[in-house]
């Protein structure tokens, strides 16, 4: 949700930031009227805040490649498909996360045990205990 900014339109921290991007002669040019104009364009188009705001690029050959991971609240009116979408959805990374702790947990076990030179099955080794020594 945006915050609704009551002082001049001319210091409106979203106007104040686009008009800091143009040269002084366009920036006097606006009416107040065109100004509110592109507040309201400007505004439609920013996310908000939110708790986890992670934003990047990634280089591939020759191109360059954004991602965006935000995670906040949700303060949108969903459907019965779209709330069914997103349980299955966090079922699945629950599950995903609930597996990946689970294999990290056992292979933590097996180096203990490895450590403490317990043997359960003698002349048998998974290689995992050489590989971690190395």
């Amino acid at each position: 949700m945006s915050k609704k900014f009551s002082g001049p339109i001319e210091q409106d921290p979203a106007i104040v930031n686009l008009l800091e991007r143009m040269p002084k002669s366009v920036q006097a040019s606006f009416s107040e009227e065109q100004l509110s104009y592109l507040r309201n364009a400007v505004s439609s188009r920013q996310w908000g805040h939110h708790p986890v705001d992670v934003r990047g690029t990634i280089p591939w050959f020759k191109y360059r490649y954004y991602y965006v991971f935000l995670a906040g609240k949700n303060h949108r009116n969903m459907t019965r498909a779209q709330v069914r979408a997103s349980r299955f959805i966090n079922a699945l990374l629950l599950a995903g996360f609930m597996t990946f702790s689970a294999i990290i947990g056992i292979l933590l076990i097996y180096l203990l045990k490895s450590a403490l030179g317990i043997d359960l099955l003698p002349d048998y080794s998974l290689g995992v205990w050489d590989w971690f020594k190395n």
